[in-house]
């Protein structure tokens, strides 16, 4: 420190700072030299307080400052920034009312008016907001461009749409900067048209223009126009792609973001982080692990590294929605040193899905053993996984630790959980209680759980109750309208059974047909419930399912014909019940794939208890292992058992 001397030496040591413990040796000499005093200097320490981001720094820059006799613009520059980037921005605000009244004069202002504009919005301070614009409207500010873009984006992030294009239309003169924060404002508030126009309208496009089109689109739902505009650009970066795959992936169209990862690699483009995450992730949607394999290839081949930007985690997840739960706990293991929340809530969160409810425990209670504190997301995996093991004492346990242990308030997520595991357990009363007591209203999600399980148990009074609640708040699911018909079926009630679907032709819903998907030979192959087979193709499937049925029925398969639940004659629904999607999805993949070799299926509804027995006898007497996905979890075939343990 003996060679800080005068005040351009200790400025070009504080320069130079990169650290709260060298900034307070700094400061500490300069009070013992008398350099404090000097205005220059001492406002160097503010500002690399205020402004670094280091912890701390904020809270001393704060002491330093009240301690100067004379602060001049730039001291108040370097606080009001820092606090309007701070948890608590306001204070900015009332920095700037000590600056107005120190000064008496406005130059030196326009340095802190974006800062100032910029808390407005993040505060939702309107009326500081409109008191700070119109003093810039009394004054040259408004020609600098600075400030007068902080102005509309002000108005955005408040939700002003309409006075942000006022003060937009006003100004002097409009950059490009003007005109991106205008059409993201437009995109954010979801008024993709009106951003649209501007887009059209705006004289030259950048890149950030393009690229914020292509986001709101595909955000709004409307990925043909978004591709459209993709197509057109000039000129495309990572942004651009990870854009358009990232908005496929969010509107459920997972191939269409598969086939566009492998585009961009073909042109060689380097995919980021958030590419990455997002084609994962649209793997996961389509259940089939060769693409998934291919990624992580990719990952490996590379370098790059699983702890980046929630890799490690969408790899978890892809490999466990994939049905491969023993490579998901691979990779966990395999970045042991790195892990984040994520990871471990991926891997819980996956164990829940495939049934092994007591292994994501022991992976919870390793968590909490290295001192690594769950957040909502992990209690919502611990429950999904108590519910579907069937463990109803440990998931109220669980949820109990949750509130008082960890202080996490229960959203309404974790309540769904909670109804669905009494439910599944047959426990209706204790489900409706907690519907009763919770502190919001139960979304349509849980009353179908209550719904389900009434189909399950047979309780019709509950089911029709539940029904009604689930049609008032999502009137176009058609889940509702089966489950009920279907209760009412299992009942013999076959006049409420046409009822119920003369409602559904009344309100225009339809039912969503079943659909079974197995991948062999390269290719992604559907079947739907009740499809005709033609062709050569067809019939050698169902010549398969024949000898299928025949041989299962040597081994004691009965058709479970109270799954039919139309007034049909025995030999009509034991028609009905073998052209399940599943049974043909089976039966092409003992054609097509290779022996020893695992048949994996997906399907978008749950399975059926029929199609279940006949799976697990399939892979007794076949001698191979299945893995059906349904829409709410995981069944592993062999040797004639499931691994749900017929709890699903």
């Amino acid at each position: 420190m003996a060679a800080i001397s005068s005040p351009a030496s200790t400025i070009l040591m504080l320069e130079k700072c990169k650290s709260m413990p060298e900034i307070r040796q700094i400061h500490a000499y300069m009070i013992k030299t008398g350099l404090v005093y000097q205005t220059l200097a001492i406002s160097r320490v503010v500002a690399f307080c205020s402004l670094s981001g280091v912890s701390g720094g904020l809270d001393y820059a704060t002491s330093v400052f009240h301690r100067i006799q004379e602060p001049n613009c730039f001291v108040y520059f370097a606080i009001i920034k820092g606090f309007a980037d701070s948890r608590d921005p306001l204070k900015s605000l009332v920095l700037y009312s000590q600056l107005l009244h120190c000064l008496g004069e406005f130059d030196g202002l326009e340095f802190s008016l974006p800062s100032l504009l910029k808390a407005c919005g993040m505060s939702k301070a309107f009326e500081e907001g409109l008191q700070l614009h119109g003093q810039i409207l009394k004054t040259r500010f408004l020609f600098d461009p600075f400030v007068s873009n902080s102005v509309v984006r002000m108005y955005l992030e408040l939700g002003q749409l309409g006075m942000a294009k006022r003060a937009f239309d006003t100004l002097p003169s409009r950059d490009v900067f003007s005109w991106n924060s205008m059409i993201a404002g437009y995109s954010k508030a979801n008024e993709i048209d009106l951003a649209r126009g501007l887009f059209d309208e705006m004289p030259q496009k950048d890149l950030v223009s393009w690229n914020t089109m292509i986001d709101g689109y595909a955000r709004c739902g409307r990925c043909e126009l978004a591709r459209e505009l993709f197509d057109m650009m000039p000129r495309k970066d990572i942004v651009s792609w990870t854009a358009m795959i990232s908005g496929y992936t969010f509107n459920q169209r997972p191939r269409e973001a598969v086939h566009l990862f492998r585009e961009m690699l073909h042109v060689s483009i380097r995919p980021d982080s958030a590419a990455v995450v997002s084609v994962l992730s649209a793997i996961a949607d389509l259940g089939f692990i060769e693409e998934g394999r291919w990624v992580h290839g990719y990952l490996r081949a590379h370098k790059c590294s699983l702890s980046s930007g929630f890799i490690g985690s969408a790899l978890i997840d892809m490999y466990a929605k994939c049905g491969y739960i023993e490579d998901a706990y691979h990779v966990f293991t395999n970045i042991s040193h790195k892990r984040s929340i994520g990871d471990w809530n991926s891997i819980i969160s996956g164990l829940a899905l495939h049934g092994l409810g007591e292994d994501a425990l022991e992976i919870f209670h390793e968590m909490e053993t290295i001192g690594i504190e769950p957040n909502e997301i992990t209690f919502l995996g611990v429950l999904t996984a108590c519910c579907h093991s069937g463990l109803v004492e440990e998931g109220e346990l669980y949820f109990k630790l949750m509130k008082e242990n960890y202080k996490i308030s229960p959203k309404i997520q974790h309540y769904g959980c909670m109804i669905d595991l009494f439910s599944r357990a047959g426990n209706l009363k204790k489900a409706l209680t907690i519907i009763h007591d919770m502190p919001m209203e139960a979304d349509d999600l849980a009353w179908k759980a209550v719904l389900s399980a009434c189909m399950k148990h047979g309780d019709v009074e509950t089911g029709e109750l539940a029904a009604q609640r689930v049609m008032e708040l999502a009137p176009n699911d058609s889940s509702c309208y089966v489950l009920l018909s279907n209760i009412y079926a299992k009942a013999r009630r076959w006049d409420d059974v046409a009822k119920v679907r003369s409602m559904m032709r009344e309100r225009g819903v339809k039912k969503i047909p079943g659909c079974s998907t197995v991948y062999a030979n390269g290719k992604i192959h559907e079947f739907l419930v009740g499809m005709e087979m033609d062709g050569r193709y067809g019939g050698m499937i169902l010549s398969k399912l024949e000898e299928v049925v025949c041989r299962l029925k040597l081994e004691g398969y009965e058709p479970d014909l109270t799954q039919v639940l139309v007034d049909v004659g025995e030999e009509e629904k034991e028609s009905l019940l073998k052209l399940h999607g599943e049974k043909m999805a089976v039966s092409f993949g003992l054609i097509n794939v290779g022996k020893g070799a695992l048949i994996h299926i997906v399907k978008n509804l749950r399975v059926c208890s029929d199609c279940h027995s006949f799976m697990k006898l399939v892979s007794k007497v076949y001698n191979c292992n299945l893995v059906v996905r349904d829409q709410n979890r995981f069944h592993h075939f062999t040797n004639g058992y499931c691994s749900c343990n017929d709890y699903w």
